[in-house]
């Protein structure tokens, strides 16, 4: 927790200052404060700001909730970096931790314009007084989910598959691969049909649209017959993705050769 959260609750700078000299609690940077319970992971620092300081709303989402979700075996096995979604920045302090992590933040609302995090997320809490959280199963049918963590199963919240997938197609081709988002959909065979037609309706994203039915065609699982393409604006014209790739003509975006797109 943070200076600020502590001076709500009535610890003043003197008497954080003495809780630190009498060990009871540890400063790792300046205005930010933990219980000395051995070495801080990235995972208690984003449940605490899922749970505790709750100022803005924020949950793990793209390649880093896939990884968590058991797609890592096409990713990295460690995870370097923290995505983090949400209507707005988190604290300053939170890439001055000195992690072995880096968070990079997100705003959730450009991707999903129709879908406000704030209204999935409306339960986080965290009742310190009895060691009680929400209901887990309060994501169901949503496109955010919770995942336990830890000794004492502290709750996380990530995006589910389905919209994590998006999400890290939004990052392609800067900071994520083609073959890496191949490979992900290649896997894909248990996406929620029903899950995907609202995030694909509500995603403002004609890059990601177009690019998620390019892998999806690509691969052909059972729950692409399920989908309504017809609701889902793909947009028109031609967009390069891809400087010297080659024209895919169903989605008119540009791919790298070695994934046999038609020219």
């Amino acid at each position: 927790m943070d200076a600020a959260w502590l001076e709500e609750r009535g610890i003043a700078s003197n008497l954080r200052a003495y809780y630190v000299k009498a060990g009871w609690l540890e400063q790792p940077v300046r205005s930010v404060y933990k219980r000395p319970r051995g070495r801080l992971s990235w995972q208690q620092v984003v449940i605490s700001l899922q749970t505790l300081l709750l100022r803005t709303p924020f949950y793990v989402g793209g390649r880093t909730a896939l990884e968590l979700q058991g797609f890592a075996h096409y990713l990295s096995h460690e995870t370097k970096t923290v995505h983090l979604y949400g209507p707005g920045k988190p604290p300053a302090w939170l890439n001055k931790l000195n992690l072995p992590q880096r968070f990079v933040y997100h705003n959730s609302a450009t991707l999903f314009r129709n879908d406000p995090v704030t209204k999935e997320l409306g339960s986080l809490a965290w009742d310190i007084a009895d060691g009680t959280g929400r209901d887990l199963t309060r994501f169901q049918g949503s496109s955010l989910t919770s995942f336990a963590w830890g000794q004492w199963d502290w709750p996380l919240t990530l995006s589910q598959p389905e919209r994590a997938y998006l999400e890290m197609l939004d990052e392609l081709p800067r900071h994520e691969s083609f073959h890496q988002a191949d490979m992900i959909m290649q896997s894909a065979a248990n996406f929620s049909p029903r899950r995907l037609q609202k995030l694909l309706v509500d995603c403002g994203s004609v890059k990601v649209k177009r690019l998620f039915f390019y892998f999806a065609d690509r691969h052909g699982h059972a729950w692409l017959k399920r989908l309504d393409k017809t609701a889902i604006d793909l947009g028109k014209g031609k967009r390069m993705l891809v400087p010297g790739g080659k024209l895919d003509p169903a989605y008119l975006i540009t791919v790298p050769e070695d994934l046999n797109a038609v020219s």
